[in-house]
This record gives structure tokens, sequence and C-alpha cells, in this order.
């Protein structure tokens, strides 16, 4: 769960994230929304997928944006 949450900020923001897995219904999980179908025992792995793929969000990032490695190596 913790990864989906991660997922969803990392590419939302957390304030527009948690908004978006609350309010946006995503025909793929029943007509429910990512909160919902949480809430109802979904994979949260199938839940990220469904929103990433519903607000298409590029497939290269469906498992997180890559950090540039100037930006790793700052963050040290």
């Amino acid at each position: 769960m913790s990864e989906f949450w991660t997922l969803v900020d990392g590419e939302f923001g957390p304030a527009r994230g948690r908004t978006l897995a609350r309010d946006h219904v995503i025909g793929a999980l029943g007509h429910r929304t990512a909160q919902q179908a949480l809430e109802d025992g979904e994979d949260p792995r199938e839940v990220w997928l469904a929103l990433a793929a519903d607000l298409e969000v590029p497939r290269e990032r469906w498992w997180g944006r890559e950090e540039p490695a100037r930006e790793r190596r700052r963050a040290r």
C-alpha cells in the first residue's frame, strides 16, 4: 500500500494525488475511485495501474520517475 501512495505522490504530488485517488472514477475499477477500490480490498498494484492508464501517465513512468543522476548525486 505504501508503494501505491509513493507512486501517486511521485506522479501527481501529494495534494493532487490524494484528490485524484479520492475523486477520480475509473471504469476499469468498476466505476469506483482508487480509494474505494483500495477500501474494497483490491490489489494496490492493480489500482495504481488502472489509475495510471486512465490518467494517461506515460508507460515509462508507471513504476515511478527516475531521478537524473545529477539529482541523485546532489541528494547525498
